[in-house]
């Protein structure tokens, strides 16, 4: 997992989970048919992944377009691919269902619970090693529009493990959290180079570890 990418991670010890929980379902989610933070084992993870992209050659709507069209035009495809179970529109869209597929037994299927031209947010499902939420979203200045072709892109999940044994391999152990730093900052890099810019000044990784939430 060595790369070139300039990554800085912070981790800190929250006392409380108030301040960094998830936005509540949309009304269209039935909370029984995903598994929320309340289903999990252990603390409560919320990661910032985020990156400055600079000589964008498209916009932030544009970009988000793109990778809705096709996830894996940004994802580390050799690593993890999504693959779409549910769904068939031209884009990704609210009631889709995808499966993250990677080896071992990583796997991860999710539902797009709400989405926005800038955004769209997964819940897992059942299956998944984690239960919580993950939200994509870009920010910036449309091209035409005084676009300095910078785009900001940030990865945000809310998530405890989904049961004791993904509780070891995530926080007693450390592995599926490896794992799952490394995908994601892997994703940033393929946004980057989506949008025909470059990340300027790395990628930022910021962990909040909420214990209160469940025996660490």
């Amino acid at each position: 997992m060595w790369r070139t990418t300039v990554m800085r991670r912070h981790e800190t010890l929250e006392p409380d989970a108030a301040a960094h929980l998830p936005d509540p379902y949309p009304p269209s989610v039935d909370a029984s048919e995903v598994q929320s933070i309340d289903d999990g084992v252990g603390p409560l993870f919320h990661r910032r992944y985020s990156t400055h992209i600079r000589d964008a050659k498209i916009g932030a709507e544009e970009l988000m377009r793109k990778v809705k069209r096709d996830p894996n035009a940004a994802a580390p495809t050799t690593f993890a691919r999504f693959q779409r179970v549910l769904g068939d529109g031209e884009l990704l869209d609210t009631g889709d269902e995808y499966v993250v597929r990677m080896p071992g037994p990583w796997d991860g299927p999710v539902r797009v619970i709400s989405q926005t031209p800038r955004s769209f947010r997964l819940a897992t499902l059942d299956g998944h090693l984690e239960a919580g939420q993950i939200e994509f979203r870009a920010s910036g200045s449309e091209q035409g529009d005084d676009d300095d072709g910078t785009v900001d892109f940030v990865i945000e999940s809310w998530a405890r493990s989904a049961d004791r044994f993904s509780n070891l391999l995530y926080h007693r152990v450390g592995m599926a959290k490896e794992v799952q730093l490394h995908m994601w900052i892997s994703f940033l890099e393929g946004v980057a180079k989506l949008s025909g810019g470059s990340i300027d000044d790395g990628i930022e990784i910021d962990t909040r570890r909420i214990d209160s939430f469940g025996s660490p």
